[in-house]
């Protein structure tokens, strides 16, 4: 249901095989909801309002980038973003991930209000040295796009207690297990989300480019 009424809001994996509908470059709402939990159950607030100021907001975090620039929540102060969880190792989901966060990265090439962020699941392995040599192979731009690494515990408290990106699996993970994920989050310049897409595909991703559009409005 949620997909036939917010197309482009919701993207699931099962989903998006079944997508038929043509994809549009207009979002088809005036405003995005807001969300608060693994449930992506649409919240419709009015930008500004006491309401949305008091919702559910990503944490305060600390990491750092393939530059070896700290990044933290500060970095994407008064910014739209688009966060996803990746490996530099990955031979699955994540390659093809990469690419369409790269077409997300075209579209908004000279828009500084709008930020790419791929967290990497495997901090142990991907140290600031491979994320930039993953970075200067996939055409990553630093000023635009951070690929990070820093503690394990806080990239997977981040991926499943604030930005709830395992949601569509339906599977209680315990702190230990492997977190992976085609889920891309779109993240308001309050730091609420607004928006999750399957990352794998090619609709969602036109979707997520138009839902940009839209939330630039309210900046």
């Amino acid at each position: 249901m949620l997909i036939g009424l917010f197309p482009g809001v919701f993207y699931g994996c099962a989903d998006a095989e079944k997508q038929t509908n043509k994809p549009t470059k207009n979002s088809r709402v005036a405003a995005l909801p807001y969300y608060k939990d693994a449930a992506f159950t649409p919240h419709w607030l009015e930008a500004g309002s006491d309401k949305a100021n008091n919702f559910h907001q990503i944490p305060p975090f600390k990491l750092w980038d393939q530059e070896g620039k700290e990044i933290t929540e500060q970095t994407f102060k008064d910014k739209i973003y688009v966060t996803d969880f990746f490996f530099t190792s990955c031979p699955g989901i994540c390659p093809q991930m990469t690419n369409n966060m790269a077409i997300i990265q075209n579209a908004f090439l000279d828009d500084e209000k709008v930020l790419l962020l791929s967290h990497s699941v495997t901090p142990e392995a991907d140290s600031i040295s491979v994320l930039k040599a993953y970075a200067d192979n996939k055409g990553v731009l630093s000023k635009k796009w951070h690929l990070v690494t820093g503690a394990r515990e806080v990239i997977y408290n981040l991926g499943r207690n604030a930005y709830f990106v395992e949601e569509n699996l339906g599977l209680q993970k315990a702190p230990d297990d492997f977190l992976h994920t085609e889920n891309f989050v779109l993240i308001d310049s309050q730091r609420h989300i607004r928006g999750i897409y399957n990352g794998l595909n090619k609709n969602a991703i036109e979707q997520l480019i138009a839902d940009i559009k839209t939330l630039k409005k309210e900046i």
